[in-house]
């Protein structure tokens, strides 16, 4: 393939998701800047199905707006490959998940801080959280109320069953925490969610659309990155192909790769940035050592409890067929309501799970239906149910991401190591017992009829942690494989986001985090676009 004459931009953007969307609306919302946006992935019927939230259950497993990753099979594992579903559209990730808005604790980015990196800290983050946030709930110290990104409150008394939840989990010492991304994150707290009127409030609908008339901007949809185009040490453009076309665009401030914390490793690695003999290993000529590339992978990894209930009306399940459904559409067409309407996981605890911690350490997402296969698509099940998503919020079991081929079009080998750190087996084991005791606890205990998984015939530590091996998926939250520190022996980016060593050219995504926050990760991504934005903009 031979390549077009490279265009020219002052900075380019590769990859349109949680983080990359912003960073490219921040760049170009002055005028002053020529922009270009790179996206693997094109809207299509996506983009349809992406502003229902239900749509998540179309889109999840769908390669058409989906990387359908899988990792390689490990003892943590049972040997399996388990999915590891990225957006692969406007809006990444942002555009096919479970729209859960969760910051994380105030230590989650103190840690940050006290590991070197300054400019992380909550005080540093808050505002730039609150700068992006449009928010009607909460105190003033905690929210913004003027951002781009609608963020609205689950509705408590929507679904009965979830007051039960409540109750239950006051009586086993977890009160009732009105705002889950205020002063504490402890306790039982409706989910405050990337929904409005109805409608997801995707990066791609909230920064992209406002942008797209922009004479600056230009959106390059279907564009596979190949390589980044160095000279010497320093980053000036990229190589990529749009319908197997091959095109090179060359950036005269800083290219900003964006393309999260599975394919960013690998773009590096394709790139010759990486470790020198995995590099050579796959014929690809080493330009620039970085050993971290690619290692610190952390997700939340978590087993699916499963308890029947035996009340009508109490669950989904009950309103996903007939004229149920029907119904439930009609609310959804006027009024935006319903359960086509909302988050799949309305509700959660936060709690620590042994006595000296000073914040939670594991949390209970919980689901008020059950689901299950159907080929390629996960349907709300005819059984009548709940399902639980339990794990610990710092999971320090650690793994790696590497390219596995040079061919830039292969999936890149993704190593987790789950239940690798005993921390993570200690912790998951509480949060099993935390989810059977609010269960089994009153108002709960009354309806629930059967414990489906791991069942009450599944107690002892050993037989839990092998049913979490052979059971568990992720909670789709990678982070760590471009980690951020001042060390370029263990890391990857600067405190600026800068790649050590490597002059015009920064990350910005789940990739530089160098932990895991305490919850859902596409809220802090947003932020880290925000942030890059601003570093970028302060260097012009």
């Amino acid at each position: 393939m031979q390549a077009t004459t490279p265009e020219i931009f002052d900075y380019i953007v590769v990859g349109a998701g949680s983080s990359g969307a912003v960073v490219a609306a921040r760049l170009s919302e002055s005028g002053r800047h020529r922009v270009l946006l790179l996206e693997a992935g094109t809207e299509g019927s996506g983009y349809f199905w992406s502003r229902i939230p239900v749509g998540v259950s179309k889109m999840i497993d769908h390669p058409a707006v989906n990387w359908c990753f899988s990792s390689e099979p490990d003892e943590g594992s049972g040997g399996r490959r388990i999915e590891v579903p990225r957006g692969k559209m406007l809006g990444g990730s942002s555009s096919i998940n479970g729209m859960v808005y969760i910051r994380g604790q105030a230590q989650d980015y103190d840690h940050w801080a006290q590991l070197g990196n300054r400019g992380w800290s909550w005080d540093d983050v808050l505002p730039v959280y609150k700068r992006m946030e449009r928010y009607d709930g909460g105190s003033d110290d905690f929210h913004g109320r003027a951002g781009p990104l609608r963020v609205s409150d689950t509705p408590r008394h929507k679904v009965p069953l979830l007051e039960k939840m409540i109750a239950a989990a006051e009586r086993i010492g977890l009160p009732f925490n009105p705002d889950l991304n205020g002063a504490s994150q402890e306790g039982i707290g409706m989910s405050q969610v990337t929904i409005a009127r109805g409608r997801r409030q995707s990066t791609a609908y909230c920064y992209l659309d406002p942008a797209r008339g922009r004479a600056n901007l230009v959106i390059r949809q279907g564009a596979l990155a190949q390589t980044l185009v160095l000279e010497g040490k320093r980053c000036v453009g990229v190589r990529y192909t749009v319908g197997g076309a091959a095109h090179e665009a060359r950036a005269s401030r800083e290219v900003v790769v964006s393309s999260g914390s599975i394919n960013s490793p690998k773009l590096l690695e394709l790139s010759g940035i990486g470790r020198g003999d995995l590099l050579k290993s796959l014929g690809i000529a080493p330009v620039h050592e970085l050993r971290a590339v690619g290692e610190n992978l952390r997700d939340h990894y978590s087993p699916r409890v499963k308890f029947a209930i035996s009340t009508p009306g109490a669950t989904f399940n009950d309103n996903a067929r007939g004229w149920r459904l029907a119904r439930e559409a009609i609310k959804y067409a006027l009024w935006g309501e319903g359960f086509l309407g909302m988050t799949s996981v309305p509700i959660r605890l936060y709690f620590r799970t042994r006595p000296g911690l000073e914040t939670p350490d594991a949390t209970v997402s919980i689901l008020p239906f059950l689901y299950e296969r159907v080929g390629h698509e996960r349907r709300i099940s005819k059984r009548r149910g709940i399902t639980m998503n339990v794990n610990v919020l710092r999971s320090e079991s650690l793994g790696s991401v590497h390219a596995a081929s040079a061919d830039p079009a292969a999936p890149p080998a993704i190593r987790f190591n789950f239940l690798s750190a005993q921390a993570d087996r200690d912790g998951v084991l509480a949060a099993i017992r935390k989810g059977r005791e609010l269960m089994s606890t009153s108002p709960m205990r009354e309806i629930v009829s059967e414990e489906i998984a791991p069942g009450p015939l599944v107690q002892s530590d050993d037989e839990l942690l092998d049913w979490v091996r052979h059971n568990a998926e992720t909670t789709y939250h990678p982070v760590g494989t471009c980690r951020m520190g001042t060390d370029p022996a263990s890391t990857v980016v600067d405190p600026e986001l800068r790649v050590h060593g490597v002059a015009g050219l920064r990350i910005a995504d789940a990739s530089i985090m160098p932990t895991l926050t305490s919850g859902n990760t596409n809220a802090p991504c947003m932020m880290i676009g925000e942030k890059c934005a601003d570093m970028v903009l302060a260097a012009a």
